[in-house]
């Protein structure tokens, strides 16, 4: 069991606890007079920081996350079951959307907890100096990652660095993007040159250097700095690191397969805890995700919440392997109707495919572990304990190919791109590319590579090809998105409540 599952239920345990309304001091209350003691108390306070990561309703990469970061896509659809999910994938959503709404505020919960590590840490005698070293850049990366998630989905976002003391602190007007990428970068650099480059078995999925920069290296290539990431990724390629490609696609999102060479950064789950995945931070509170549930069909118990659009499927197609085969990446994210397909053990003809899309999800499916989908453990109804990859290295890959290339130098992302094509038994590129084919290749690539990964919205955001995409796919709700409004999320209308200084963001 990994340390870091096992943290957070033990702190979410310690969060369950209440004082009696009748005590006017309680020994046992957690005050941070009274915390802020010991390394467990560290360990402690990182454990409820990364929880916020995997928590049902708002972490980025669990459910509610996973959906809001597909459903927008050219590639994926949300059917109208929960409201505020369709809202998002229609582009029909308002201010008072709760699914973004739930986002924004996890991630300002990631950052205050971020903050009360950094200013808090002094307190802790029993650290030696590298390990407090250590925890400062982890809390610095977690930070950092928040408001990476900010600013791709809000845009202007305020920036907080302390814990507020007075009401007042609370009410920080926006600041804008490009000063939220810098804050963030900031928080990557620091957390790069402070984290180790790997943890002792018992600590495996805790931010290491190596995470640290590859989202710096994101970051740049999010801000164009191809330069900057360039120099952050190219890191990654060369010793001390020994990332690597899995021989196998698919191992990448299996639960025996987890925390692997080409994994750079995980969301740790774990089929444990309480029986009630959607409880909050409580005792109740079970730590796995019911995304393979809710992406599932009703005839293995799932909720058939998501479907993969032609388009995504039909790229796919485009390419066969040397063998004359399909695309491996295509067998292990979706299924469909060839000779011999099977989900869960079942035929895929004794599947009802909803508003006639062609195949099922079975990306992070876990199809291998026995009853997936009604909690393996027993420990809660639902929920998988399969980790979400949030970066791998097959990102870094092409996110130096893409940094190269957008710098005129096609020639030098062939290295790159080639190791994701051998994977794939695909056939050499032809020499010769221009940047303009280059390009096209990556973005091909990423299309497939990542599918159902938090990437294709983001990507074409980023390409400025949003609206060329939606309009030319065949989403539900395509005609409703509106260039520039729909890039970003409104800052919720709770946030416009209660902050004076918030303004609302463009066209919303």
């Amino acid at each position: 069991m990994k340390n870091i599952t096992v943290l957070i239920a033990a702190m979410t345990l310690m969060l369950a606890c209440k004082k009696s309304t009748l005590e006017l001091v309680n020994p046992n209350q957690i005050t941070s007079e009274t915390y802020w003691k010991t390394e467990a108390d560290v360990q402690s306070a990182f454990a409820a920081t990364y929880g916020l990561l995997r928590d049902v309703n708002g972490g980025f990469w669990a459910v509610r996350g996973i959906e809001l970061g597909n459903g927008r896509g050219d590639d994926f659809f949300i059917r109208n079951d929960v409201a505020a999910l369709y809202q998002f994938s229609t582009f029909t959503n308002t201010p008072d959307n709760g699914t973004a709404n739930d986002l924004w505020n996890i991630c300002y919960r990631g950052i205050f907890r971020a903050n009360q590590i950094l200013e808090n840490i002094d307190k802790v005698s029993d650290l030696a100096a590298d390990s407090k070293a250590s925890y400062i850049a982890e809390a610095k990366f977690l930070r950092g990652l928040n408001y990476f998630i900010l600013v791709i989905n809000f845009g202007d976002v305020p920036i907080h660095l302390k814990t507020p003391v007075t009401k007042e602190d609370y009410f920080v007007a926006k600041s804008p993007e490009a000063d939220v990428w810098k804050q963030a970068k900031q928080d990557f650099t620091e957390a790069a040159a402070g984290l180790p480059v790997s943890y002792p078995s018992e600590w495996i999925g805790r931010a290491t250097k190596g995470a640290a920069l590859a989202y710096l290296g994101k970051a740049n290539l999010f801000t164009k700095d191809w330069t900057g990431a360039i120099a952050a990724l190219t890191q990654l390629t060369q010793a001390p690191f020994t990332y690597q490609l899995m021989p196998n696609y698919g191992d990448n999102f299996i639960v025996t397969k987890e925390n692997n060479i080409e994994s750079v950064f995980e969301i740790q789950l774990g089929d444990v805890g309480g029986t009630n995945p959607w409880a909050g931070e409580n005792a109740a509170q079970g730590l796995g995700v019911t995304t393979a549930q809710e992406f599932a069909p009703a005839e293995v118990a799932g909720w058939f919440e998501v479907s993969i659009t032609d388009k995504l499927f039909n790229e796919f197609k485009k390419e066969k392997t040397l063998a004359n085969d399909f695309d491996p990446r295509m067998y292990a994210t979706i299924v469909w109707d060839y000779p011999g397909a099977t989900f869960y053990n079942k035929p895929f003809s004794s599947f009802k495919l909803i508003f006639g899309f062609s195949s099922l999800i079975k990306k992070y499916q876990n199809y291998t572990q026995k009853d997936e989908i009604t909690g393996a453990s027993g420990a809660s109804n639902y929920t998988s304990g399969n980790n979400e990859r949030a970066l791998r290295y097959d990102d870094v890959l092409l996110m130096l190919a893409e940094a190269v290339t957008m710098q005129g130098k096609p020639a030098e992302a062939y290295p790159y791109v080639k190791q994701i094509r051998d994977r794939a038994k695909l056939a050499p590129l032809a020499a010769g590319l221009s940047q303009d084919q280059m390009m096209a290749e990556i973005r091909h690539q990423c299309m497939l590579e990542f599918a159902r990964e938090n990437h294709r919205f983001y990507d074409l955001k980023r390409w400025g090809l949003l609206k060329q995409e939606i309009t030319n796919s065949d989403k539900v709700g395509k005609q409703f998105y509106i260039a520039g409004k729909h890039d970003y999320f409104p800052i919720p209308q709770a946030e416009i409540n209660s902050n004076p200084q918030m303004k609302q963001n463009t066209n919303w």
